[in-house]
């Protein structure tokens, strides 16, 4: 292992026991996130990335449970009975995270001061009065003026943009290596998406961050993320570096990802959309997953490729990388579905 390296998944499968059957949320996933470098984890909604590290983070409760894999932070695992004590000291401490949804995340009848407070005299042993100062100082950190009349205040008298940030400052008091943020965008305005994700970068440089993004839009990682790992069907698909992918991209979902996102330099009259759904979490995967939707699957895509090398420090899940797949002239081969 790289002394380098901070967080390393390894063949993660993530299943939650239905009714209707077990649903495969997470088929097999393979990640790592190193010191000082900033990850983006991309997809749409249904595809595993928050069951991924919520994994990571312990949350997985029943009626999931984490199947197959390991989960290892600087090497030791974090899984199992000898990880569970290991686990304990590092998750909210080492390694924290910003959760998808200030509002419904931070608790509506204890004021914010309260909540900021509560994560520093659990993980660090503070006194009241030293973690009442060091919340203030937190919130100032994260641009929120006059802190200590905002932290007598509940989570409802602060807007969406401020809810976030508090939602931050408490991700960052026990000054993490590394801070996972599912989503941090979510419900805000570009202008308020623009100001958190400056804030983020800030704060990274600051503090010296790992930083793991969850999202599904690429716009929002292009200038933020250095590597960025696109998930499809609770699998990783393709994996590389930013500028790559956005430039090339290997994998023709990621390219449907990329022709489906708005572009200020490119007038269209509607955005273009994939055609058909994700697979069903319930079946097994048999071949690519995204062969259903792709408009190039031929005979071999009914056999499930691998996450290899496919040059230029990429790697991509596919039997045809780097294909011009979205051709408008090309038609759909519905011979191998």
């Amino acid at each position: 292992m790289s002394d380098q390296r901070l967080l390393e998944i390894d063949g993660l499968r993530v299943d939650f026991t239905t009714r209707g059957g077990v649903v495969q949320a997470v088929r097999g996933v393979s990640l790592d996130v190193e010191r000082g470098e900033t990850v983006g984890l991309v997809g749409e909604s249904g595809s595993g990335k928050s069951v991924t590290v919520q994994a990571a983070m312990g949350l997985v409760n029943v009626p999931g449970e984490i199947a197959a894999g390991d989960i290892r932070w600087k090497g030791q695992s974090l899984l199992g009975t000898s990880g569970r004590s290991y686990a304990r000291r590092v998750r909210g401490r080492e390694l924290s995270m910003i959760f998808q949804d200030p509002m419904t995340s931070l608790n509506p009848v204890l004021d914010v001061g309260t909540q900021i407070t509560e994560v520093l005299r659990h993980h660090l042993g503070m006194t009241k009065q030293r973690a009442w100062s060091r919340a203030g100082e937190l919130l100032e950190l994260v641009g929120i003026s006059n802190p200590d009349t905002r932290m007598r205040q509940y989570p409802h008298e602060f807007f969406g943009g401020m809810r976030q940030r508090v939602m931050i400052a408490a991700a960052l008091a026990c000054e993490p290596e590394l801070l996972i943020a599912d989503e941090p965008t979510t419900a805000l305005d570009v202008t308020i998406q623009a100001q958190i994700l400056e804030l983020l970068g800030e704060l990274q440089e600051k503090l010296h961050l790992s930083v793991l993004v969850i999202t599904h839009d690429l716009g929002l990682v292009a200038g933020f993320c250095h590597r960025i790992l696109v998930m499809y069907g609770g699998k990783i698909v393709e994996a590389g570096p930013a500028t790559g992918i956005f430039e090339r991209p290997g994998h023709p979902y990621t390219a449907g990802l990329l022709r489906s996102t708005p572009r200020l330099d490119v007038v269209n009259e509607r955005l273009i959309a994939i055609d058909g759904s994700p697979p069903d979490p319930k079946n097994p995967l048999q071949g690519c997953a995204f062969r259903s939707r792709c408009p190039i699957a031929e005979a071999e895509c009914r056999n499930q490729p691998a996450l290899d090398s496919c040059g230029e420090g990429r790697e991509a899940a596919c039997w045809l990388p780097f294909r011009d797949c979205w051709n408008p002239d090309l038609k759909r081969r519905q011979t191998v579905i």
